[in-house]
């Protein structure tokens, strides 16, 4: 449950078995239970069971990205300028660029809700392909990727609250910020049952955001935000293999079982701007402005990767899948047709970057293992 190559694994069967299953003769009854409404209608939550999962169970997995974003801000290489500078310039590469080529193709048309699906990066599966396909790559290069997706989900988190939010209800996420001040004091007071109270803060949190209108996966990155981030590590490697091995592939099953559509003539717009623009856009935008950084950054700044070491990373963070796959619900929701097209341009647009990403990280990785037997000789 620990490892990044089996979490990358079971998370693609994962949405492979629910667009086969799908598409088969139980495909009807799939889509139906995916509808099905499950919770206490008093509470404002009967919801879809696909609700359910891209909601409360995305929320698990952004908490755990919340908790890493407090460690790598206070701690870790997004801390101080110096060590921040390239990832964070690359990423910025990585959200224009594809944002930029899914305009290209939607420029004046109701589609244009949709710019952020390309920009976003699957921190679970890029690492766990990395681990996979790159174990010969510097240590360099797994840094690299993963404050690369970091910053990457902290814009998405910010995309999220600001772009896909309607008919905000002020009151509940007052509500929601004073369970979180709250919790924040208890974490610093001692011998009190921690754990307990982050399980009914969390929960609190989520219910109220929920119901505020913003999407609820917000509570999450909010409460890892909160921990202190001398916890943070302690709390990821707790969280983490469960999000990884339940959340995410329950999560992308149900976000991926859709009845393809069938094309008549060309597809839209939407699908050429997504499937271009991931490995595309991300490729480009991200190893050009990864050199362009590298370059002008002071020495101590820099990063010992060669161009092809930030074009195998680049490819990987076009792997855009689990926060893709949610944004794609929520801008196309109206829109079920252009939704079915658009979640198979993500998973195009993904296999796409994994290939060629996998394919450069194995090829780098053999040439710095050759580099290494040649000096021990």
């Amino acid at each position: 449950m620990k490892s990044d190559r089996s979490a990358a694994l079971l998370l693609l069967g994962a949405a492979i078995l629910g667009l086969v299953l799908a598409n088969s003769p139980v495909g009807f009854a799939l889509l139906d239970l995916k509808a099905t409404n499950v919770g206490i209608e008093a509470l404002n939550l009967s919801l879809p069971i696909q609700k359910w999962t891209s909601d409360l169970l995305l929320a698990a997995f952004f908490l755990v990205a919340g908790l890493e974003l407090k460690y790598e801000l206070s701690k870790g290489v997004l801390s101080k300028l110096s060590t921040a500078l390239v990832p964070v310039v690359a990423g910025i590469g990585g959200i224009a660029i594809p944002a930029l080529v899914y305009s290209y193709f939607n420029w004046g048309t109701e589609y244009m809700v949709g710019w952020p699906i390309p920009t976003a990066t699957d921190i679970a599966f890029a690492l766990g392909v990395l681990a996979i396909f790159g174990r010969g790559l510097p240590k360099a290069a797994r840094v690299f990727l993963l404050a690369l997706a970091i910053f990457d989900d902290l814009v998405a988190i910010m995309v999220i609250a600001i772009f896909y939010t309607d008919n905000l209800a002020i009151e509940w996420l007052f509500a929601a910020a004073l369970v979180l001040a709250a919790h924040a004091i208890a974490e610093r007071v001692p011998r009190i049952p921690i754990v307990a109270i982050r399980f009914l803060s969390f929960g609190l949190a989520w219910y109220a955001v929920y119901q505020s209108g913003v999407h609820a996966t917000i509570a999450g990155v909010a409460m890892g935000l909160i921990i202190p981030a001398t916890r943070s590590h302690s709390l990821v490697a707790k969280i983490q293999p469960w999000t990884n091995t339940v959340a995410l592939p329950v999560f992308a099953f149900f976000a991926v079982s859709i009845a393809l559509p069938t094309f008549e003539g060309e597809v839209s717009s939407v699908f050429n701007g997504i499937a271009i623009a991931l490995p595309v856009g991300k490729i480009v935008g991200i190893t050009a402005f990864a050199l362009l950084a590298n370059l002008l950054a002071e020495k101590s700044a820099r990063l010992n990767l060669h161009p092809l070491d930030f074009a195998a990373v680049a490819g990987l963070a076009g792997i855009g899948f689990t926060v893709s796959l949610l944004m794609t619900k929520l801008a196309f929701e109206s829109m079920p047709e252009i939704r079915a097209e658009a979640t198979l341009a993500v998973i195009v647009g993904s296999l796409l970057s994994l290939a060629f990403g996998a394919y450069l990280s194995q090829l780098r990785g053999r040439h710095y293992a050759k580099l290494a037997k040649q000096q021990d000789q």
